[in-house]
């Protein structure tokens, strides 16, 4: 079958709706494999979900991903190409009863004409346990095929019980180029929008860009805007309008990506995390990958913080593996968090510093052969080279501190880190220089 629904019939209880009355979104939704887009880590030639799509052999999951990615459309794409019956239920509004009746629906198929049947069960993670137990033994004996949808991460909302019985697919954001890519196909499209108005490539990019990802989002903005647009078509005034947002002047790939990307770090450098906020938004509005700003965050945790504040690598990199995964727009919240604090500690270079002279000092005189004492002693034959022997161990002596040298001869009395007076590093500092004194009176 290569066309989905030829007349779709609407769930129990809900009122059928004329597909030309419908949403953009809901007339685009792809009929095919082929006119799904995104999500190729999934749906690579051999992969269990497209083999699963292709063959027309479900099997029970959990659809988990952002808004607008297309969970709704693999599941009826699933139903379609299994010739199933199609159950849709929304955990929002749904209880145990309308539970138990579609149960009852996939029974009656089940022994009258052998119809399998798919329950699609939107936002599952608002299901509660008791809810969620009612579906188990249903999907344990196969007699409804489940395809959940979340945005929530599952294995924190969903029953251990009935999330053992499902396969789970991460879908993931489309990028900017996908997201115009369908709404140009809606704009060609005879089930798109009818005597399109002419649409600027401006307002094309900013839908795109602005949408988040969300293909839902960009198809209705963009409906509304052909709507409300005038002879001129609609322009990149009536998309900000259509979205209710304002288009910034941001190149992600030009100079705005980088003056902006270095304001923040001068401002957050600088200690001033209003002026930090400021261009973390600007970088945000403009729809800059937040991958980008927590890699830039993590860096500057050790380049200008180090030290001083260990705890803010720590903040940054819990930043980082944030945004992989909550995701925009709500990891907004997070990079927020992590700026304030970055801008707020106490700044040290001296981490940065002293690499740096380091790496100077190796390239200027190459690489120097650790002293014997140090060299490894772990293999046979180590002994009779003289390895390991005469090594110093630090914790015989009172602090753990051995006096023994432990530069190599042509970089003795070298001194590459000098540490700060800032935040935790003041304390670093005293041990340093006691530590130091001890080795230069041994």
């Amino acid at each position: 079958m290569d066309q989905l629904f030829e007349e779709d019939s609407p769930a129990p209880g809900r009122t059928p709706v004329p597909a030309g009355d419908q949403p953009l979104a809901a007339r685009m939704r792809p009929a095919t494999l082929d006119e799904l887009v995104g999500q190729e880590h999934l749906l690579e030639p051999g992969s269990a979900l497209r083999t699963a799509l292709e063959e027309g052999r479900p099997h029970s999951m959990v659809l988990y991903g952002p808004p607008g990615t297309g969970k709704t459309t693999i599941a009826r794409l699933m139903a379609v190409n299994a010739s199933a019956a199609f159950e849709e239920l929304s955990a929002v509004s749904a209880g145990r009863g309308e539970v138990r009746d579609v149960l009852e629906r996939a029974s009656h198929r089940r022994s009258v004409s052998g119809e399998a049947t798919i329950l699609f069960l939107d936002e599952i993670h608002r299901f509660n346990k008791a809810q969620q137990d009612t579906l188990l033994p249903a999907v344990e004996e196969g007699l409804v095929t489940l395809v959940g949808a979340t945005t929530e991460n599952p294995y924190f909302e969903v029953n251990s019980a009935l999330l053992s019985r499902c396969r789970v697919y991460e879908l993931r954001l489309l990028d900017d180029a996908q997201v115009r890519e369908l709404m140009q196909r809606a704009l060609a499209d005879g089930r798109g929008v009818p005597d399109a108005p002419p649409v600027a490539d401006d307002a094309l990019d900013f839908l795109a860009a602005r949408a988040g990802g969300d293909a839902r989002t960009a198809l209705a903005a963009l409906e509304l805007a052909a709507e409300t647009a005038q002879e001129e078509g609609v322009t990149l005034a009536v998309a900000e309008d259509a979205l209710q947002r304002r288009a910034v002047l941001y190149d992600k790939g030009g100079d705005r990506h980088y003056d902006t990307i270095s304001a923040w770090i001068k401002a957050t450098r600088g200690s001033d995390p209003d002026a930090s906020l400021l261009y973390l938004a600007v970088m945000l509005e403009g729809g800059e990958d937040p991958r980008f700003i927590a890699r830039r965050m993590v860096i500057l945790a050790s380049e200008d913080i180090g030290n001083a504040d260990p705890r803010a690598l720590e903040v940054a990199v819990a930043g980082a593996h944030a945004v992989e995964h909550v995701g925009l727009p709500e990891c907004a919240l997070n990079l927020a968090q992590v700026s304030v604090y970055l801008a707020l500690a106490p700044k040290s270079n001296a981490s940065y510093v002293a690499i740096g002279k380091a790496r100077a000092w190796v390239r200027d005189h190459g690489a120097p052969t650790p002293p014997s004492p140090l060299r490894s002693a772990a293999y046979a034959g180590a002994e009779a080279l003289g390895r390991g022997q005469g090594y110093d161990y630090p914790h015989d002596h009172p602090e753990g501190v051995s006096p023994q040298s432990l530069m190599p001869p042509e970089a003795e009395g070298e001194r590459f880190l000098e540490l700060s007076e800032h935040g935790e590093e003041r304390d670093m500092a005293e041990r340093l220089g006691r530590i130091r004194r001890a080795r230069d009176r041994g």
